[in-house]
């Protein structure tokens, strides 16, 4: 901000021719109050840049400029600028007396922070030295502290390592005493104690604890547990464990012998007994597991109680499936697998409502009845990975177990309700080598029923082609044989354990779908030249049903799932576009649409073929009719009956014939498409050619009309309810050259009148007009003789 006397200084240019007292004064005054009338940033400002004359200038201009009457305002800015100038001079004043106060403050400030400062830095040097003095007098009592410590430490660490030491002793001699009086149950709970001292030890680094403490868990358990099974045996045994018969002829396990409650009652406290042995059977007992390469979900070790109550029937299914005994036939999966279902048949009632209730109330959520099926399914999954490499390459035998495998897996689910989530045989069909040549087997006998289907005599005519209901698609024996394959195929790899392995063979069943549509279209050529035959109609059928099946199929559950299981891998391996990604997470297309849009392709080809070879019959049949010589029929008055013009029976006998001849091959869909097609050629066929090409006089008009309106378009009448609105050219056609002379007058007046607008279009409506343009219609009406006689 510039001071008043500075602006005072500043010359002001003269801007009107007053008188010299006047012009003075306004100076003056201007001088004083420029800086609050301009604002002062903007003037101390442009000050500095020496523009202030300048402005001072503008302001006058802008203020007075040459209209001498502008001066009346100079009374009022005086006084505006007086009292800026007032302001602005206080608060000089106020900061000038306020400021000198704050710096006077703020030293004084600065000089007491000094003084601290001083203050605390010869406290400071004052204190190092101390330290320093008192570390060196103490650093000979540190070093004998430090070794005491060192000391101190180590005897607690034997201390702690004596208690530990005394922990597991104490705990064994507890077993011990409580086996001296046969007191099992605090034997068994104790064993839990010292189970629990063993796990807290496993991340300490004193191996020999170690090794002291897992001996002594490993000896009093299996004193334990060698105890408990000779019990627990002893007390199965009573109930004829293992049930080998079926439920219905069981006469013990399920029923109450005498002496009854006491042997359940010794069941369940053996069987609780022996669960609490379970923790350290899992940290001793190592267990049994399959290679690595096939992938089985990890799982806890079955519950040790069943464990024991599966031993005789796993060393009966070693001893029937094992070695050289006359059932381990490896061309017999089923004798095992049946075998294994059958127990768990057997023992299912007995283990629901004997041995669950006992885990219910232990509290654990264990189902007895899964725990007994996954012990006995290690069995079947480690007799499978031992004959699967035997009988690889051989593809009767190959396919054979496969098909046993999935019978038995549907059984274990639907029936057992065996989670899918467990190891399971379909884990052993998914390892690599046995996958592919899983897939290789399906391929080949896939290819295989495919020959036959298409070789056989009935490849091409319906089952079901007497049962109208049912046979609505017309499908060919083939192509409904072929869909059941590929459903087949579907529902053997639908449980498979990974997305991966259901890709592949997805991807299986859409080389199968092309490779059927190659051999369609290879049939089909053989047909070309009877393309309204038997056989070629079939094969329409064929494509069609099979492309609707897929689409179909393309929104079920699981399908929709492995397409989301497709967009992750490509995803993943960048084989599609992003806007293919995109449409396939957005379920805009599916996992058969490349098939689908083929399929749909040579569909259109075929019925495209089909209509053009009508077509080109009905031309053939119509030649007579585009002769007709419309320009001199008689009259309708002449006539006593309207009768169908003898030149269009070929034409109408051609149509109605192959639409019945179709309408009885085709399935109802493409019927509809076939007729719907052919009406619309038709149509512009007889519009142009017929209508357009010649000259009509009043009968030629009604003749035209008669033919086309009660007899060509009842044809269809049976495939529709209003057939002329498939025939938009004709039947307005036949409406224009129908009008009677005033209603043609006055048409043609209103068209020639009123070129394009809305009145042309409104009068077209009035006669039923919609589809024609004006530009037709008046050649149209030009079309007609029967013109009144005007002169012109």
């Amino acid at each position: 901000m510039l001071p008043a006397a500075e602006i005072g200084k500043a010359p002001a240019a003269p801007c009107c021719s007053e008188s010299g007292n006047e012009r003075k004064d306004v100076e003056e005054k201007n001088d004083i109050n420029i800086a609050a009338l301009f604002g002062n940033e903007q003037v101390s400002e442009d000050t500095d840049n020496g523009d202030l004359t300048s402005y001072v200038s503008a302001f006058i201009e802008k203020e007075v400029g040459n209209d001498l009457k502008s001066l009346k305002k100079l009374d009022k800015l005086i006084e505006q600028m007086t009292e800026n100038k007032m302001q602005l001079e206080e608060q000089v004043l106020t900061i000038s007396s306020e400021i000198p106060k704050r710096i006077q403050s703020a030293l004084k400030n600065a000089e007491e922070s000094k003084q601290f400062l001083n203050q605390f830095l010869e406290q400071e040097t004052h204190l190092f030295s101390s330290i320093n003095s008192h570390l060196l007098t103490a650093q000979p009592w540190m070093e004998d502290l430090g070794a005491m410590i060192n000391q101190i430490e180590e005897i607690e660490r034997h201390l702690a390592y004596l208690k530990w030491i005394s922990q597991i002793e104490e705990l064994s001699d507890n077993i011990q005493q409580y086996l001296m009086t046969n007191n099992v149950p605090e034997a068994a709970s104790t064993l839990v104690s010292m189970v629990e001292l063993d796990i807290k030890l496993q991340e300490s680094s004193c191996a020999h604890l170690l090794a002291f403490t897992r001996a002594t868990v490993k000896f009093w358990h299996k004193i334990l547990k060698d105890k408990l099974t000779s019990d627990f045996e002893e007390v199965l045994a009573q109930l004829h464990w293992p049930f080998i018969t079926p439920p219905q002829s069981q006469t013990v396990g399920l029923s109450r012998p005498a002496g009854a409650p006491e042997i359940y009652s010794n069941l369940e406290t053996l069987f609780c007994q022996l669960l609490k042995l379970q923790t350290s059977d899992e940290l001793l007992t190592e267990p049994k597991q399959l290679p690595e390469k096939y992938c089985l979900p990890a799982s806890p070790s079955v519950i040790l109680p069943i464990q024991i109550m599966l031993t005789p029937l796993q060393k009966r299914f070693r001893y029937h499936f094992r070695g050289n005994r006359q059932t381990n036939v490896i061309s017999k999966p089923e004798w095992y697998l049946a075998q294994v279902l059958m127990w768990i048949g057997n023992h299912t009632q007995f283990l629901d409502e004997k041995i669950q209730p006992i885990l219910d109330k232990v509290g654990p959520s264990v189902n007895a009845r899964l725990e007994f099926s996954r012990g006995l399914m290690m069995l079947v999954l480690e007799k499978l990975a031992a004959d699967i490499p035997c009988l690889l390459y051989d593809d009767n035998l190959f396919c054979h177990l496969v098909d046993e495998v999935l019978l038995f897996e549907r059984e274990l689910h639907s029936l057992y309700g065996y989670p899918s989530t467990f190891a399971n045989c379909m884990h052993i069909l998914s390892e690599d080598t046995c996958f592919q040549r899983w897939l290789t087997v399906e391929r080949k006998f896939a290819l295989q029923k495919m020959d036959s289907m298409l070789s056989s005599e009935a490849a091409w005519i319906s089952q079901y082609k007497d049962i109208t209901d049912v046979d609505e698609m017309k499908v060919p024996d083939c192509a409904e044989t072929f869909m059941t394959l590929l459903l087949v195929i579907t529902d053997r790899y639908k449980n498979l354990p990974t997305a991966s392995r259901k890709l592949q063979f997805l991807e299986l069943q859409k080389d199968l779908v092309d490779d059927f549509r190659i051999r369609l279209t290879q049939v089909m050529k053989e047909e070309t030249r009877a393309s309204l035959g038997f056989r070629y109609c079939a094969i329409l059928n064929a494509v069609n049903y099979i492309s609707t099946v897929l689409a179909d199929w393309a929104d079920n559950v699981f399908f929709l799932q492995l397409q989301q299981a497709a967009l992750e891998v490509f995803a993943d391996n960048n084989t599609l576009s992003k806007l293919q990604l995109g449409q396939l997470a957005s379920m805009e297309s599916s996992v058969f649409d490349d098939m689908i849009n083929l399929l749909e392709r040579l569909k259109h080809d075929m019925l495209t073929r089909q209509v053009d070879h009508v077509f080109r019959e009905v031309k053939d049949a119509a030649k007579l009719y585009k002769k007709e010589r419309w320009l001199s029929l008689p009259s309708q008055s002449e006539q006593a009956v309207m009768s169908l013009s003898s030149s269009a029976c070929p034409l109408l006998l051609t149509v109605r014939d192959r639409l019945l001849q179709l309408e009885e091959q085709l399935c109802f869909s493409l019927f509809t498409v076939f007729w719907q097609v052919l009406v619309e050629k038709l149509d512009v066929y007889i519009y142009q050619e017929i209508v357009l090409a010649n000259h009509f006089n009043e009968g030629g008009a009604a003749q035209l009309q008669f033919d086309m309106t009660r007899n060509l378009f009842p044809l269809f009448s049976r495939y529709c309810k209003r057939p002329e609105n498939y025939f938009k050219h004709v039947k307005e056609a036949c409406i224009v050259l129908n009008l009677n002379i005033g209603s043609a007058l006055l048409l043609k007046d209103v068209l020639q009148s009123a070129s394009g607008q809305p009145p042309a279009t409104e009068a077209l409506n009035e006669v039923g007009i919609y589809k024609l343009a004006q530009q037709d219609v008046e050649i149209l009406l030009n079309l007609r003789t029967n013109w009144p006689n005007t002169g012109k």
